[in-house]
């Protein structure tokens, strides 16, 4: 599997890398990082080859933004592809001190799916990053607000696709009822799936991947270590953002043991699970430091043994009609 690998994303005329980097860390998603631990990640996935990067105002209440875009104005810009989201609005506050973003500047998101509203977060999004576009256009989490997201945020994100302002639209969610929904109802080019799409937690593949590959959009699958727990299996792990269930840590702990018993990192098949899905086009990884990014790439690209798939689906871990990588690849 080789992160270098250029896809097409659905029928956007875009392509991007099958290994993209995920940017909510360098906002300080439960510890800071320094700001030259930050800029370096993406330095140093644009020079191993990442050319997909993914971020948006939440992360960070815009430090992501910030950074990722401090990095990027030095690299030729057709070279890679960025997407951002809309959706929330950051406004002047005192972030909360048990929040999930720490580090994060005096500015707090305020959910706005309208059509003014996401229009003003595109021109926000573009100061931040300090450049002269973003690429694809995400609907960020619009769980209890469907309806106004339906017909503010997607109408005005066709609108600007239409215009050539973007190249492609869509929603990303930790969910996978509305993403269904997006895919019936309107005309999304791409769809990012977070922690839905796992060796934990395989529901996508229920409705939502398959009426993906039927209508040809392009699934971007983030949160594959599942907020950390994949990562590392132990009671008080994250999943889903909070402390996993008991239920949940035996279960990734499973697992881990299934792939200790073929000499393979938890984490490696975490990785490339994914993307053997024919509608899945890249994976995310989210990194904090430049260790964690060169360890995530050398685990994506590791040959694994294809009976671990089948021992994952004989342990009940893995549902049957899951596609597997190959040994040749994805």
């Amino acid at each position: 599997m080789n992160r270098r690998t250029r896809v097409a994303l659905g029928r956007s005329g875009l392509q991007v890398t099958c290994l993209g980097l995920g940017t909510a860390p360098l906002g300080g998603l439960y510890a800071e990082v320094p700001e030259t631990e930050a800029r370096a990640v993406v330095d140093q996935a644009y020079e191993h080859g990442l050319r997909y990067f993914d971020t948006a105002p939440l992360y960070g209440h815009g430090l992501a933004e910030r950074r990722t875009g401090q990095v990027l104005r030095s690299k030729p810009r057709q070279d890679f592809v960025l997407s951002t989201k809309v959706g929330r609005l950051l406004r002047p506050g005192a972030p909360s001190p048990d929040g999930q973003f720490k580090g994060a500047p005096h500015v707090v998101p305020r959910f706005d799916f309208s059509y003014d509203a996401t229009l003003r977060s595109v021109e926000e999004s573009l100061s931040r990053l300090g450049l002269d576009r973003i690429d694809i256009l995400l609907i960020h989490d619009p769980d209890q607000d469907y309806d106004a997201a339906r017909t503010g945020a997607y109408s005005c994100l066709e609108r600007l696709r239409s215009e050539g302002v973007v190249r492609a639209i869509g929603a990303g969610m930790n969910q996978v009822e509305m993403l269904a929904r997006f895919a019936h109802e309107t005309d999304v080019d791409c769809l990012l799936v977070a922690g839905r799409y796992t060796l934990l937690d395989q529901v996508a593949l229920t409705e939502l991947l398959p009426l993906c590959e039927e209508r040809g959009i392009a699934v971007i699958a983030g949160g594959v270590f599942n907020s950390g727990i994949l990562a590392r299996p132990a009671a008080g792990a994250p999943y889903d953002y909070e402390p996993a269930a008991a239920e949940i840590v035996e279960r990734a702990q499973r697992i881990e043991r299934v792939c200790n018993n073929f000499n393979v990192p938890a984490k490696a098949a975490a990785l490339q699970f994914p993307l053997a899905h024919p509608a899945v086009a890249c994976v995310l990884t989210g990194c904090r430091s430049v260790a964690e990014l060169q360890e995530n790439i050398e685990l994506f690209e590791l040959e694994l043994p294809p009976d671990l798939w089948s021992a994952l689906k004989t342990e009940g871990l893995l549902r049957e009609t899951a596609p597997v990588p190959s040994s040749s690849g994805p």
